[in-house]
């Protein structure tokens, strides 16, 4: 049997789209290499909108090389800079969207490398919040201090996380979220618009009640902004059995979704759960490791459903 005749779907997901690349994060996807990559997909492979795809791998219609691309969050260049690029290539695109931060909003993690991006000085003491002490005397320097602190700060209670960023990092910076119009911008230009929770908890961490109200109240706030279904949602952070449980799960489902993402690697085939989907992160920043990570993932993919028991 070929390789390209397995059915499988490959998803991927991105964050941001940099005009420009970032000296502190060089790995950050910017304009010229979304381009890339975008070339990339238009020739090799079958980009479909993501609710006909799901709904085509549950009835074993998928096109060879079918692929997805999706963002999370809700990022203001992801209307700015990835929509025009999408629309160059003809490739639909879905985004996943924390409501409570658009129009004006920021998130955790972007306060606080908003903050060290822009100190000065070459050491960073946050020693007496538990965050250890860092040299930021470079770019490099930053971007690890970043890491090792945002990797600290993630799992904390919500509220707990939400107070000490504010107290510590607090520069009362631009926001980088879309606004409304830029949601309804890209609804019009054909993209699927998904859920992506209110305020970007890790669900696991909250009390079940405020999962839900985070979970449907997303949903409902986007339906208002749109006047139409939303169908699709991605869970924060999104690792299964840690940063979301199978009680999560079940309020997706309950919430009135007809399919949900992880961020568990690898791609999705018809027997995975359609509430947790896997999707791939294209972290490489050659077009050629690029194409080789998007093989390597149909390879695995074949490899694994050939072991499978009939």
């Amino acid at each position: 049997m070929s390789l390209w005749s397995k059915h499988s779907l490959s998803i991927l997901i991105y964050h941001r789209v940099l005009p420009k690349p970032d000296p502190v994060f060089p790995g950050q996807v910017d304009a010229a290499r979304f381009d890339r990559q975008l070339r990339i997909l238009r020739r090799c492979f079958k980009v479909l909108p993501l609710s006909e795809a799901v709904r085509r791998l549950r009835n074993d219609t998928l096109p060879s090389r079918a692929a997805c691309i999706t963002f999370d969050d809700g990022y203001a260049d992801n209307a700015e800079v990835a929509l025009p690029l999408l629309q160059r290539y003809e490739l639909p695109a879905s985004f996943f969207l924390a409501t409570s931060y658009l129009n004006g909003g920021q998130m955790w993690n972007d306060t606080i490398i908003d903050y060290i991006r822009k100190l000065s000085r070459p050491r960073l003491d946050w020693s007496a919040y538990g965050l250890g002490r860092h040299s930021i005397d470079t770019p490099a320097q930053k971007a690890i201090a970043i890491d090792q602190i945002l990797r600290r700060l993630k799992y904390l209670p919500y509220e707990q996380r939400q107070n000490l960023t504010q107290r510590i990092a607090n520069t009362g910076s631009t926001s980088p979220m879309m606004r409304t119009e830029q949601v309804r911008a890209l609804y019009a230009a054909g993209m699927e618009i998904g859920a992506h929770t209110m305020h970007h908890p890790i669900l696991s961490t909250m009390p079940e009640a405020e999962c839900r109200k985070e979970i449907a109240g997303s949903k409902r706030a986007l339906e208002t902004m749109l006047d139409a279904p939303i169908r699709g949602f991605a869970y924060p952070n999104g690792k299964p059995g840690q940063d979301y449980k199978a009680s999560h799960v079940a309020m997706v489902k309950e919430a009135g979704f007809e399919y949900a993402l992880s961020t568990a690697d690898g791609l999705a085939r018809r027997q995975h759960d359609r509430f947790q989907l896997p999707r791939s992160t294209p972290w490489e920043t050659s077009s050629l490791g690029f194409m080789l990570r998007m093989h390597y993932n149909i390879l695995k993919s074949a490899h694994l459903a050939a072991r499978r028991p009939a």
